[in-house]
């Protein structure tokens, strides 16, 4: 096994770890010696693309979408790792060659696929999930600019750019408050609720599942929100038992990101723009 723990500064081309210090190239110098057998697990929001009000807006750079392709052509498995629907996270990235797990690790779209896959219990419970926040739509929430956005299985409440967000968060609680009443679950993100099947999924789950019984020994996954510390605990857990030999977790500095995102990185970019430098390192193209 091999878990480096380090976090790093961009912007002066170095590292200052815990116990070693090393730059970005020579981190996933493991990765790049055997592509054969190593996945890159890659974050969309935040991480591929920048954060912006409107969601359906959201595009990669061309030079990211460059750098990205020619990642897919030398790895074994890469996929992007989205609390957006897979089918929407495709779209968005519109790269065939990967993988993409969506709805934070409820649904995948294998390579080169458009047939999802979703097990029975979870579109039994997206049903009621349906149904519940269908009942609280109203044109109150409208005029306070609650946005809802419907994933099939969970849907979303979001309050960005509203002209009153502190309202508008406070009017989204008291729905929060519903659904937990109406037994579904509730998970809060950067200014959204996400109202979801009470079961246990989460993108750290997902990524286990996805390599389970792989011959992929290496993996590297880059995020910026709390739900990609799940991610990185799953890397964690694989390197502790020997199921990965190297295990890379690539924080990004989000404006509304937690801080545990940089303690839980192994690398730590400094900006959603900075991840063309992870990306040509993984491909031997150092800017």
């Amino acid at each position: 096994m091999r878990l480096v723990v380090a976090t790093a500064c961009l912007a002066s081309g170095h590292t200052k770890g815990v116990s070693t210090t090393v730059s970005l190239v020579e981190l996933v110098a493991p990765l790049r010696a055997d592509p054969a057998h190593t996945a890159i697990l890659l974050d969309v929001d935040g991480t591929l693309a920048p954060i912006i009000t409107e969601a359906g807006d959201v595009a990669l750079a061309d030079s990211t979408r460059d750098y990205l392709q020619a990642v897919a052509k030398k790895y074994r498995l890469v996929a992007c790792v989205s609390g957006r629907r897979a089918a929407e996270a495709k779209r968005i990235v519109a790269i065939g060659e990967l993988a993409y797990i969506g709805n934070h690790g409820i649904e995948r779209l294998d390579r080169d696929s458009w047939d999802l896959q979703l097990s029975d219990e979870i579109g039994l419970w997206g049903q009621r999930v349906q149904e519940f926040t269908a009942s609280q739509q109203s044109r109150d929430l409208e005029r306070l600019g609650v946005r809802f956005e419907d994933k099939a299985v969970i849907t979303a409440l979001h309050w960005r750019g509203a002209a009153d967000e502190e309202a508008a968060q406070a009017a989204v609680s008291a729905i929060a408050d519903s659904a937990q009443d109406a037994g579904l679950a509730t998970h809060w993100g950067r200014k959204v609720l996400e109202i979801r099947p009470p079961l246990n999924f989460d993108k750290g789950s997902a990524i286990e599942d996805l390599l389970r019984d792989s011959d992929v020994y290496n993996a590297l996954y880059a995020g910026d929100d709390s739900t990609d510390l799940d991610a990185f605990a799953a890397l964690t857990r694989m390197a502790d038992s020997a199921q990965l030999r190297t295990a890379v977790r690539v924080g990004v500095r989000s404006q509304e990101g937690p801080a545990l995102i940089a303690e839980a990185s192994d690398f730590f970019l400094q900006s959603q723009q900075e991840i063309d430098l992870l990306l040509s390192a993984l491909i031997g193209r150092e800017e």
